[in-house]
């Protein structure tokens, strides 16, 4: 199938598939009369693995130590797991992050009486005063 089919299947956009292609994470093989790349299922298996790994926030190298492990039958799960218990601490870090800037936000705005005066402590402290 062409690409365009192969990203409706993957549930990718045309860009997103032609960039995986391109750095390697699939490797559809190329039709000697036209030139253009011809996916198969096991691409748009592979495009739709990389596609759920990228939203669950696995960077692109992660997603191609994943698909390694995918492909390997003879890998032990201990691996994928901790990938994945790794990427679970790393959400949690962020989450605390963002549960810390929206505390902080909230604290501004709550200090600011949003009248008519200039005084704004919002403002204050964004440009460190």
């Amino acid at each position: 199938m062409q690409i365009g089919e192969a990203a409706r299947r993957a549930g990718l956009t045309v860009k997103t598939v032609r960039y995986y292609a391109n750095i390697g994470m699939v490797t559809p093989r190329q039709d000697p009369s036209t030139g253009y790349r011809v996916y198969d299922e096991d691409d748009v298996a592979k495009l739709q693995f990389v596609g759920k790994a990228r939203r669950f926030d696995f960077s692109v190298e992660e997603c191609r130590e994943l698909l390694g492990l995918y492909e390997d039958r003879n890998r032990p799960s201990r691996e994928v797991k901790a990938l994945t218990v790794k990427k679970v601490g790393e959400i949690d870090a962020r989450l605390a992050e963002l549960q810390s800037l929206k505390d902080e936000l909230s604290t501004l705005a709550a200090s600011c009486d949003g009248d008519h005066r200039s005084h704004c402590p919002i403002l204050n402290a964004l440009s460190g005063g």
